[in-house]
């Protein structure tokens, strides 16, 4: 089967390092054949510190270490690419980036968060379907071994609720929960899927809390430590029992392999593995959340 030449807009994120390594090291440990990042766009924002003080080290380490071929545009990388990552930190730039490549209707991954705005999202999603454009967004926390076999095993019946923990950085240029708030909401979006009606949230200086209502009347929360632990947890309630984990375990990188394998096996024509409508729904969750943090009400979706 042929390689896969894959291309990346954005490089400001760790995430551009670990997909690299995964994909063009093949002495890695979690290697993943069947692709090879062979050119980017460095891309970065101005007004983002955790973007432009990483674009320059990062681009040049997929340079020389990976052999990354930058390039001078977004159109340069959709046009040598057979499937693009779009890894830009900064989520506020996802839609004009995605308008440039949903044209060449190439698959894309984009990078969490879709975007900042539910407008944004639904733009973003508008675009892909104009075009026939596959894409999927996720946190790689979606991926991570533990959570895959917990909502798998399903002896302890249907599953009524659930209770999401995880840090909850903030970034002025990131409103809120679309920082890092959105790992927990990935988290709590695989295990109870769409259907949200309302969110209200409560925090202080040190933690927040967010509470989902669902159509079905299922209640799903997000725990986020300002100052704790920084490990992802998840905690499911089913009919017969409740039990919780370490969403990603012991190995990190594992969830970022196995977003990459599901990246890869779209871009050879398998549907996408997160539904568009479901994230749409996420980052509509997440705006609510951030309306509540602020006002203190019961916001609806």
């Amino acid at each position: 089967m042929e390689e896969l030449q894959i291309g990346m807009v954005g490089m400001d994120t760790s995430h551009s390092r670990i997909f690299a390594a995964l994909l063009n090291d093949s002495s890695h440990p979690l290697h993943i054949p069947g692709g090879r990042l062979h050119c980017g766009y460095p891309g970065g924002s101005p007004d983002f510190e955790l973007s432009y003080l990483r674009v320059k080290p990062i681009s040049s380490e997929l340079q020389e270490r990976y052999g990354v071929e930058l390039l001078n545009s977004i159109e340069e990388v959709a046009e040598r690419s057979h499937a693009i990552l779009l890894t830009s930190v900064d989520g506020r730039v996802h839609k004009e980036q995605f308008a440039v490549l949903a044209p060449y209707r190439k698959p894309v991954f984009i990078d969490k968060p879709l975007a900042v705005t539910f407008e944004d999202a639904k733009a973003i999603v508008e675009l892909a379907e104009r075009y026939g454009t596959p894409f999927f967004s996720s946190s790689m926390v979606r991926f991570g071994e533990p959570l895959v076999a917990l909502l798998k095993d399903d002896t302890a019946g249907t599953i009524l609720g659930a209770d999401c923990s995880g840090p909850l950085d903030l970034q002025p240029t990131q409103p809120g929960l679309f920082w890092y708030g959105i790992h927990s909401a990935e988290m709590l979006y695989t295990a109870l899927g769409e259907g949200c009606q309302s969110v209200r949230a409560v925090g202080n200086n040190t933690q927040e809390w967010i509470v989902g209502q669902w159509k079905d009347g299922r209640i799903g929360t997000i725990r986020g430590n300002r100052t704790g632990a920084s490990d992802f947890y998840i905690v499911l309630h089913r009919e017969r029992g409740s039990n919780g984990i370490n969403a990603l375990g012991a190995n990190y990188n594992a969830g970022h392999q196995q977003l990459l394998k599901n990246f890869i096996a779209m871009a050879r024509g398998d549907a996408p593995p997160v539904r568009p409508s479901l994230t749409l729904e996420l980052i509509r969750f997440i705006e609510a959340a951030n309306e509540s943090r602020i006002s203190g009400a019961n916001v609806r979706l």
